[in-house]
């Protein structure tokens, strides 16, 4: 082993803390918070204090990995609800400014265990990654679902809604899970229906990876500058991929005409040109009101998914 594990989780909760200080401090991203631009009860520096909060459970996540093929470990055991929750309970510790990680870490955690392993065993590519990935959504567990429901109720994540089935507000959903034995991976497969961050779980992480990624390495190489390029992949995300949290708030037609802005921003040249950032500050301006009902937030946490597959492929600032 060229090196420790210690060093190896170290470097991997470096990898994401800073995918989510970038992604929170790219701008304008429109309707989310960035640096600067606030909401009135949720602000840039809760975000600041919610990654400082997150490096140690990231860490051990990481750990995690490792131990999968140090140790022989089942993944099964990782126990990622548990970290999740934990996570969660750490950021309010840290700030008071309401849910600001809660979908970045869902997307997060996963590639942290799934990159200790991949480091561990010297072999990190995107493609390892991935599969690390894959087998780690897949081997969770009913207690990891109950978890990541109490990581929820902690949180209080806005634009729930109502489902039918395992429904996150109703308590009796809890005690069904854990009497049909349904994992944590078979709830997001449910979700995936109306939710993008369920969706990447099941689908192998395919925004992050098969759009975000490429587009991504393709801007920055064009443009040279980090903000832009994680600006531009923020419209491009959102242009192919109608937010879910703007869905379940006010319905698929308005969350539709969202995209259909960002892709004309885009296709103006974004931040770019003088027209293109006219436009993109008009529409950050359009999406960002009182009820955030308009907020692309999914998309943010998708983003900060792609900046950490990024960073851990090699990308410096």
């Amino acid at each position: 082993m060229a090196h420790s594990t210690d060093k190896i989780a170290d470097h991997i909760s470096r990898c994401t803390l800073l995918a989510m200080l970038l992604e929170v401090s790219a701008y304008p991203k429109p309707g989310n918070i960035h640096r600067t631009a606030d909401f009135l009860e949720t602000r840039y520096e809760h975000f600041l204090a919610s990654t400082v909060a997150v490096v140690p459970h990231f860490k051990y996540a990481a750990k995690k990995g490792i131990i999968i093929s140090t140790q022989n470990f089942d993944p099964a055991n990782i126990g990622i609800g548990a970290i999740i929750k934990e996570t969660v309970l750490d950021i309010n510790l840290w700030q008071h400014g309401g849910n600001t990680l809660l979908g970045t870490i869902l997307l997060l955690l996963p590639i942290a265990v799934a990159a200790g392993k991949a480091f561990v065993d010297e072999s990190f590519s995107l493609t390892v990654l991935r599969e690390n990935v894959k087998t780690i959504v897949e081997s969770t567990t009913p207690l990891d679902a109950v978890n990541v429901y109490n990581a929820l109720s902690i949180a209080k994540p806005g634009g729930l809604g109502s489902v039918q089935r395992f429904d996150v507000t109703d308590p009796a959903s809890k005690k069904e899970i854990l009497d049909n034995q349904v994992s944590l991976f078979e709830v997001f497969k449910i979700a995936s229906k109306y939710d993008s961050i369920a969706s990447e779980w099941v689908n192998n992480y395919h925004i992050t990876f098969d759009l975000g990624f490429p587009y991504f390495t393709s801007a920055l190489k064009e443009t040279d500058d980090i903000n832009v390029a994680t600006v531009h992949t923020f419209l491009k995300i959102l242009s192919e991929i109608p937010d879910t949290l703007i869905t379940r708030k006010v319905g698929l037609k308005k969350s539709k005409d969202v995209s259909a802005q960002a892709k004309l921003v885009l296709e103006k040249g974004g931040l770019t040109n003088t027209e293109g950032r006219d436009m993109l500050w008009s529409l950050d301006k359009h999406l960002r009101n009182s009820t955030h009902e308009l907020n692309p937030g999914t998309t943010a946490d998708i983003i900060a998914a792609v900046l950490a597959v990024v960073i851990l492929n090699g990308y410096r600032p």
